[in-house]
């Protein structure tokens, strides 16, 4: 790190390097998941000519779906089912009646149409 940009670091703030720095920022912002991706993602958009913000969007990005997977992991712990189940565990087999691909094509919602599609009305 140059005098220059050592001069001009708050008080307080440990000299080092950039990425020392940043880990320890991002630990303090609570941000795992950036803390995790972000070389990798730099390394993978400087190759395919991604600009920053983009960059910037896709970490981002990462780090929301990362923390809505953990809350819903907390929220099943916080619930205590007996057990985690999905459709690929699921008997149909059991309730003959049941029409197997009528479930599965509503559980993925695609029957709900994409939010861009409508408009407010004055629009």
């Amino acid at each position: 790190m140059n005098q220059v940009a050592e001069d001009k670091m708050p008080t307080g703030t440990m000299a080092g390097t950039p990425q020392v720095l940043l880990a320890h920022h991002l630990k303090q912002l609570k941000l795992p998941t950036v803390l995790r991706e972000y070389e990798k993602l730099a390394r993978e958009c400087a190759r395919d000519g991604v600009d920053h913000s983009r960059y910037l969007l896709r970490l981002i990005e990462l780090e929301l779906i990362d923390r809505e997977r953990r809350t819903v992991e907390r929220r099943i712990r916080a619930a205590r089912f007996p057990a985690v189940k999905s459709f690929d565990t699921f008997d149909f087999t059991a309730i003959p009646g049941l029409n197997k691909m009528l479930v599965l094509e509503l559980a993925r919602c695609e029957y709900i149409p994409a939010a861009g599609k409508y408009h407010r009305a004055g629009q």
